[in-house]
């Protein structure tokens, strides 16, 4: 026992290795691992307080964790021996492929990295771009569903900052799930988008394992009370209207949801507008050659992101008029009791989205421009008053008096080469009606009547004040 050992230096250094290794993972990462846990569970205690919608525990679940359970879901097991025989294929490779499509759509929430960087960002970014208004009802609206209730926000899609803005406004009340587009799956921007909890989408996937997979994902986030947020339209709007809703991931949800379960699920219309959207050419243009291929470079966006900061750093009033966002009336799944048909709940989701679209000045400007032809400030004015006495009050909530309303978007117009000055009246520069027409388009649904060439009257002097 008391032999002298001789061994070469590679082997002593091997051993010496493969002991520091077993002593780490065995004695010093556990305590490590339970020293920081600690830490970040007193963390999120500490969030939570202030939060009106704490985090749930699903989602702070490993994703490792949440990879497992998704692929022995039974109903995911019984997709996996249907693709098995469909594709003529062994189930440890149908297997392998629902792995391969968890560890795709699961995403890895980070509380440090959502509240801690996310959404400084974010609130950086949609200050430094847009003036931001907030409807005062939105806080009453999301206060008062149940916190037994899983919120659900359903939105218009008008542009990629909706994104930005949603998640700054929702901050300070919830953490959101958004479905992502395979537009996002580029790194760095994907790790960072898994990390502030959204999962991937393939828009255009039709395999039935992979849409099982996907929807069994929503409906343990749903039932399990992490907040979604998604886009019925399925893209964004190439022509500034509403478009006509996808019912795939809502879908998911009324497949999933019992009624007779402890969580009921809420739908929150979400109506966004803007004064500006930062795509609006490169939608038009996809609109005019009817695809969807954008073409949009992300060099041009971290340039252009980069360029905000700087002019905001220097004290310089970069933004681009206003950005808006308006809760309509929740609609509650417990209450609607059985569906049969989704078709119809999209439809009244979108009409309930289309009621509460904030009327901004921009879109205004533009519908009055359109209808009545150049116009100076004293009827331009009129014009615009004439539409907002058309809009319902509580559209207007966001709306300061027209005469300030219509001077601020005539200068950020000019500013974005729509409009011009000619002989004292304002003009839509040639080979810019298109562009015009996309943000009168944003409030149409208002003024049916003034869309209609045959039914257009003249304006009329109107009080030219309105508001909340």
């Amino acid at each position: 026992m008391t032999q002298t050992v001789q061994l070469p230096l590679w082997l002593f250094i091997l051993i010496v290795l493969f002991a520091a290794v077993t002593a780490l993972s065995h004695l010093l990462l556990p305590s490590v691992r339970w020293f920081f846990r600690r830490r970040f569970e007193r963390a999120v205690e500490r969030l939570n307080s202030r939060l009106k919608r704490p985090i749930q525990p699903f989602k702070l679940a490993r994703r490792h964790d949440m990879i497992q359970r998704l692929i022995y879901d039974p109903e995911v097991s019984r997709e996996i021996q249907v693709y098995a025989r469909q594709h003529g294929v062994p189930e440890n490779v149908a297997f392998q492929k629902a792995r391969e499509y968890a560890r795709e759509i699961v995403p890895s929430f980070s509380a440090f990295a959502y509240f801690s960087f996310a959404m400084r960002v974010a609130k950086v970014l949609a200050e430094a771009v847009y003036r931001i208004r907030w409807a005062d009802r939105n806080d009453t609206i999301f206060s008062a569903i149940p916190e037994d209730a899983t919120p659900v926000f359903v939105m218009n899609h008008r542009s990629n900052m909706d994104y930005v803005l949603v998640t700054y406004m929702a901050s300070r009340t919830s953490t959101l799930s958004y479905a992502v587009g395979e537009w996002a799956q580029v790194w760095p921007l994907s790790a960072l988008i898994r990390l502030w909890g959204a999962y991937f989408i393939r828009r255009r996937s039709r395999g039935g394992l992979y849409r099982k997979v996907l929807s069994r994902y929503v409906q343990m986030a749903t039932n399990g009370g992490d907040t979604q947020a998604f886009y019925p339209e399925g893209g964004l709007s190439l022509n500034g209207k509403l478009q006509p809703p996808k019912k795939g991931l809502l879908s998911y949800l009324v497949d999933g949801f019992d009624p007779d379960g402890e969580r009921d699920i809420v739908f929150v219309p979400v109506a966004i507008n803007y004064d500006r959207v930062l795509e609006d050419r490169v939608l038009l243009a996809a609109h005019a050659r009817g695809d969807r291929r954008f073409g949009a470079r992300i060099s041009v966006i971290v340039k252009f992101i980069l360029k905000k900061f700087w002019e905001r750093l220097r004290g310089a009033d970069t933004r681009f008029g206003t950005a808006a966002v308006s809760f309509g009336m929740p609609l509650s799944m417990r209450e609607l009791g059985k569906i049969d048909n989704v078709d119809n709940l999209s439809l009244e989701l979108m009409s309930r989205i289309e009621a509460v679209m904030p009327v901004l000045g921009v879109p205004l400007v533009s519908t009055a421009l359109l209808n009545d032809g150049s116009l100076n400030v004293i009827r331009l004015e009129a014009s615009v008053a004439q539409l907002v006495a058309a809009v319902p009050r509580e559209n207007l909530a966001l709306l300061k008096d027209v005469a300030t309303e219509v001077k601020r978007a005539c200068r950020h117009m000019r500013q974005h080469g729509l409009i011009e000055e000619r002989d004292g009246a304002w003009h839509i520069i040639q080979g810019q009606e298109d562009t015009v027409r996309f943000y009168a388009n944003s409030i149409a649904h208002f003024f049916p009547e003034e869309n209609d060439p045959a039914n257009a009257a003249p304006a009329k002097q109107l009080s030219a004040t309105a508001g909340s």
